[in-house]
């Protein structure tokens, strides 16, 4: 295994000098030579099948830069996302001419944009091809980060985390709501003393290749394990064509809920209930916090999310389809994970 990594550290190191020297050589990098050489900290984007895609190397490709994203630079991009989901695919086009516009090399393959970067973003839209994109570069010993979903499946999350273990890789997964929402960290860090119980809300639009919650209710679950934290025993859901409530018992008899909007103004936020107080969760301050954490986990490969919360955020939102299935009847989650689980045994 040493002299694996060692090999695979050589390489690395060789193939980021031929490739920076070849950068630089590049008219679209003009006058950004120092950020490109900087440290290795040359970042590539997988999926251009979505706005966060854009929104992300905008932040870390202004010519002004910020100091909170410690010089890191998206230099190249694989665009291949969503083969399937209109709203994904039609935008590959014009994004891929935007991203170039911004110093980006569009690359024909996950191997070629491996060879060009230190860091990657797992951007694709379509969660179900997460796994399939992530092994090469997890096999590549590339520091990941994997928008949300992290997957589109509780069982593909437990295999992707087992890959990046076997690997040795860091990886994290976090909806930007986790670290762009005032007050909530704060509060998950004891501003209010323990955490009795939070309600939190967030738009929930359906996507049929998706378990529901997944493609958007994700924001406003994250947002509830943000301030909650682990230990969901098991939940219920109530679903009407608008409106989703989904109410969760932890195993020390607390009671968080979320509720997903598909009619009214689509807005985040909720409200947590603590020994030293209340305090609402709001309001959204966008994408930057998200990103000065992405930067500092590059920095320091230490996960701000851990892979425990990750997935029972997963097993959560498939109870809650789990309990639509059955009606609203209770669902406990030791039976998602364990049904999970044992299809990552037989693909894994």
């Amino acid at each position: 295994m040493k002299t694996k990594q060692t090999r695979r550290n050589f390489i690395k190191t060789t193939a980021s000098a031929t490739i920076g020297m070849s950068l630089l050589s590049n008219p679209l990098f003009a006058g950004r030579k120092s950020d490109i050489a900087a440290e290795n900290k040359r970042i590539g984007i997988i999926g251009l099948d979505t706005s966060h895609s854009i929104a992300f190397t905008q932040a870390f490709n202004e010519d002004n830069g910020d100091k909170d994203f410690a010089g890191y630079r998206v230099v190249a991009a694989y665009p291949k996302g969503s083969s399937t989901i209109k709203s994904s695919y039609e935008r590959i086009p014009g994004y891929k001419e935007k991203v170039k516009e911004m110093g980006v090399e569009i690359v024909d393959s996950i191997e070629e944009l491996i060879d060009q970067v230190d860091f990657v973003l797992l951007e694709t839209n379509d969660g179900r091809l997460h796994l399939e994109q992530a092994i090469p570069v997890l096999e590549a010993g590339k520091t990941m980060f994997v928008d949300k979903p992290v997957t589109a499946s509780l069982s593909d999350a437990i295999i992707l985390y087992d890959k990046a273990e076997q690997y040795n890789v860091p990886i994290f997964s976090s909806s930007s709501l986790r670290h762009g929402t005032a007050n909530a960290q704060a509060i998950a860090g004891g501003r209010l003393g323990k955490v009795l119980g939070a309600s939190t809300y967030s738009p929930a639009t359906i996507e049929q290749t998706h378990p529901d919650l997944f493609w958007y209710g994700i924001h406003g679950v994250e947002l509830l394990y943000t301030v909650m934290g682990t230990g969901c025993k098991s939940v219920e859901r109530v679903y009407t064509e608008g409106t989703d409530m989904v109410v969760g018992l932890w195993q020390d008899k607390r009671i968080g809920t979320f509720r997903g909007m598909r009619e009214g103004k689509h807005d985040y936020g909720g409200m947590a209930f603590g020994e030293e107080g209340n305090s609402t969760l709001g309001e959204y301050q966008g994408y930057k916090p998200l990103l000065k954490e992405i930067a500092k986990f590059f920095d320091a490969g230490e996960p701000p999310v851990p892979r425990e919360e990750t997935l029972e955020m997963l097993a959560f939102m498939e109870a809650a389809d789990e309990s639509k299935r059955l009606g609203g009847a209770s669902v406990n989650l030791g039976t998602i994970w364990e049904r999970a689980r044992k299809e990552a045994g037989t693909r894994g």
